[in-house]
């Protein structure tokens, strides 16, 4: 008999597509510290490879080839990076209120070095460095862009820790 048991699935990757994918690579590298797991590289449409095969269920068949290299924060989540040759390469419309992917987050201490190296590599603050428990509780936030475009948001403390009562109560 087996026993159906609900539990918190972990985070495994994000994909973000980007026009130049080595300027990506360097900001994402050298900005946020990412690792790189695996250079940029050329995928080409084609029925010879599992990753070919894969590629055509996701996309189709309305593709040649695209870039794609492998980044890892340092807890282990993967960042994918796409560039394809065709399509769009302006920054993304900013739609929150849209269904769709709004953002991701990533957390530093040091938001203000961060956000300082962010917009020295060609990226953007979008916001002013908020307090979530002014005079209550040391979390900071605030929104900024990559230099492509894509918004993310910066935490000073953890998921967790932000949201949960009692952490860091005077």
């Amino acid at each position: 008999m087996s026993v159906k048991q609900d539990y918190p699935k972990s985070f495994s990757h994000i994909g973000i597509t980007v026009p130049d994918i080595k300027k990506a690579v360097k900001f994402y590298t050298e900005v946020m510290g990412w690792y790189t797991i695996m250079k940029p590289s050329t995928i080409k449409k084609e029925k010879e490879t599992a990753i070919g095969i894969m590629c055509m269920d996701v996309f189709g068949e309305d593709w040649d080839e695209f870039e794609i290299a492998h980044l890892s924060t340092s807890d282990g989540v993967g960042v994918e990076i796409f560039s394809f040759p065709h399509g769009v390469k302006e920054a993304p419309e900013f739609s929150p209120f849209n269904t769709g992917l709004f953002h991701f987050s990533i957390q530093d201490p040091n938001i203000e070095d961060l956000i300082d190296k962010i917009v020295a590599y060609g990226g953007k603050q979008r916001m002013p460095i908020r307090a979530y428990y002014p005079g209550e509780k040391p979390f900071k936030m605030c929104y900024v862009e990559d230099p492509f475009g894509i918004v993310f948001e910066i935490y000073t403390h953890s998921y967790e820790l932000t949201y949960s009562s009692g952490a860091y109560t005077k």
